[in-house]
């Protein structure tokens, strides 16, 4: 998925240490706003890993494209979203609009009990 827009908060960097393997780990959270919409929305993502987030390179104001997977957990009989982005893109010339207008209504249906000159060979 991907939704095009303007970071409006960078959260503080989380850091920790794998369980199992015993590697080190980096996480941020940003939260980016829909442009040109009338009526914006608010997406919090995160990126994982000290190289992405630093590839990134997002600051508050950058208008971007968030290339992003969403994925959700049980914890202690709750459900959480998780979305990660894995790609950020700061050309957002190329990108498709955050959100594509609806396409004019079809023409409407004949009305099946309209009057017409045909001939009906039901009795009612």
């Amino acid at each position: 998925m991907e939704i095009t827009g303007k970071i409006i908060a960078a959260l503080e960097p989380r850091t920790g240490t794998a369980k199992a393997s015993g590697n080190p780990w980096k996480i941020q959270e940003f939260v980016l706003e829909t442009v040109g919409e009338q009526y914006p929305k608010k997406m919090m993502f995160n990126i994982f890993g000290e190289d992405k987030i630093q590839q990134a390179a997002l600051n508050i104001g950058d208008e971007v494209v968030v290339s992003f997977d969403i994925n959700a957990r049980e914890y202690n009989g709750r459900w959480y979203n998780d979305i990660r982005a894995w790609k950020v893109s700061h050309d957002v010339n190329g990108a498709v609009p955050a959100a594509q207008p609806f396409a004019a209504a079809p023409a409407a249906a004949p009305d099946p009990f309209a009057a017409s000159n045909e001939k009906d060979d039901l009795p009612f």
